[in-house]
């Protein structure tokens, strides 16, 4: 049972820590610049290319286990 929980806890570490600590700062209204600043179009942070990633990551990941589980039923057999 305590293998089970520290699982549990460290797949929760994992997956929700990450996500509640990538939050990025909302953007200052239109023409509310910095100190400094003239104001101007407020920039916003872009997860786009995270996500692209991610799925890339997660895809290759899923054809290497495909592989693999096809390579051992071929040895099996």
């Amino acid at each position: 049972m305590k293998r089970i929980t520290q699982r549990v806890l460290i797949f929760l570490l994992f997956t929700f820590l990450p996500t509640v600590l990538t939050f990025a700062d909302p953007p200052n209204p239109p023409g509310a610049g910095g100190p400094g600043t003239a104001g101007g179009t407020p920039v916003g942070a872009s997860i786009d290319d995270g996500i692209t990633i991610l799925l890339a990551l997660g895809i290759g990941y899923a054809v290497y286990k495909l592989y693999e589980l096809r390579k051992k039923a071929r040895v099996d057999a």
